[in-house]
């Protein structure tokens, strides 16, 4: 049996969380709460919780003050976060503050109950539609990393100075190589490396491969 301690201030909220939780015969509500503060007292009075879940937003101490306090005090107890609240801020913070899920409350009861089978057994959950709005994102940055990659061009010239870089000749041998005077061909590489914003000459070769430039 998984006995959870449910935070929420709506009351008729808290009623249908309950329900939706006790559809499964192996959890069971066994205490409610208003907010943090009264969640602290029903632990004091000795209240046997497996698992919090809790809202962000309550009158008194929220849940993100709560998180804190349970870690500090009670720190095998894995807290839960059911929330409205979907911004990075606040799922980043619970996490940091050492909540074990975090659930937004438009989730059905099958998602619900998984969350907190698999927390009581020692994993992590995130909401499924948390999980995919982040991995959007991040996809979105990758794209948009890789196609300011793709505004870089190359001139013939520069193409060829890299080349001969990745092939470790000196500034001296490429200005005999390519007919170019020695600060012609430092200048290219200076130019080189400004562009791809390269810290130094090894890192520019490295650039240069991984993005296809060279071979």
């Amino acid at each position: 049996m998984i006995n959870v301690l449910l935070a929420e201030d709506h009351t008729i909220v808290r009623d249908g969380i309950r329900l939706l939780l006790e559809t499964d015969p192996n959890i069971h509500v066994v205490a409610e709460a208003k907010n943090g503060d009264e969640v602290l007292e029903k632990l004091a009075a000795e209240i046997k919780a497996d698992i919090i879940l809790t809202d962000l937003q309550m009158p008194g101490m929220d849940g993100h003050e709560l998180i804190l306090e349970i870690r500090a005090k009670y720190p095998r107890m894995p807290v839960i976060v059911l929330s409205m609240m979907d911004t990075d801020t606040h799922v980043s913070k619970a996490f940091e503050n050492g909540a074990s899920g975090y659930l937004l409350k438009n989730i059905g009861a099958e998602e619900l109950i998984y969350g907190v089978k698999h927390v009581f057994h020692g994993g992590k959950y995130i909401s499924s539609e948390l999980s995919q709005s982040f991995f959007e994102k991040a996809r979105n940055v990758f794209k948009v990393g890789r196609a300011q990659q793709s505004l870089i061009s190359f001139s013939t010239r520069e193409i060829e100075i890299l080349s001969l870089i990745g092939e470790g000749l000196t500034n001296s041998e490429m200005s005999e190589k390519l007919f170019l005077s020695k600060r012609t061909i430092e200048g290219h590489r200076q130019t080189l490396i400004d562009k791809t914003g390269s810290r130094n000459t090894a890192a520019l070769v490295k650039y240069a491969v991984l993005n296809g430039v060279i071979k």
